[in-house]
């Protein structure tokens, strides 16, 4: 199995996620390609079986770098004659979108439509969305967003305890696929 994952951060919140997970796919023996959103280029999703997006949340969407990617990708992708009417999975391409969030003031909810965006890209390519993850991460710059906030006392954030629970997200996912392909 080949897995790239791609994102975006500004602050460090997605960067350690993204961390996490490569080191959790090497553990799982699936060769993995890091790659920033900034230097994707013309990437082609297709090469791989297993695509990883990850994006913080802006005021409840993607950073514009992530935005116009997306847009710049279904360009792309539509031309090719890649998006096709009911979305039809493509057998063996799988995607896990992740979204770092501080929710400062509606918590998760603030997150919830940026998993969704990136899900949507990745299902208009056919590939099967097996994980929408969301991370708690400090909101850097005013500490005031990190400790009053919706979500409370944030700092620090992802922590060791999140970061655990990104691990195991992948070592059920890539048993999930596994169990999958040998049916």
């Amino acid at each position: 199995m080949k897995a790239i994952i791609m994102y975006w951060s500004a602050t460090g919140n997605t960067e350690k996620v993204v961390n996490t997970i490569q080191r959790s796919l090497a553990e799982e023996k699936v060769t993995s390609r890091v790659i920033k959103i900034l230097e994707a280029g013309d990437v082609d999703l297709y090469e791989y079986d297993l695509v990883l997006l990850g994006s913080p949340s802006y005021q409840f969407l993607p950073p514009e770098p992530v935005l116009n990617f997306i847009k710049k990708q279904m360009k792309r992708h539509n031309e090719r004659g890649d998006i096709k009417p009911c979305a039809p999975k493509l057998p063996g391409k799988w995607a896990v979108v992740f979204c770092t969030y501080s929710g400062p003031h509606t918590g998760i909810n603030e997150a919830i439509p940026v998993g969704k965006y990136l899900g949507q890209f990745c299902e208009h390519l056919g590939f099967e969305i097996r994980g929408e993850w969301y991370i708690v991460g400090e909101f850097h710059g005013r500490s005031d967003l990190s400790t009053t906030g919706r979500l409370g006392n944030i700092i620090g954030r992802p922590n060791e305890s999140d970061l655990a629970q990104v691990e195991t997200n992948i070592h059920e996912l890539i048993k999930s696929i596994r169990s999958i392909e040998q049916i």
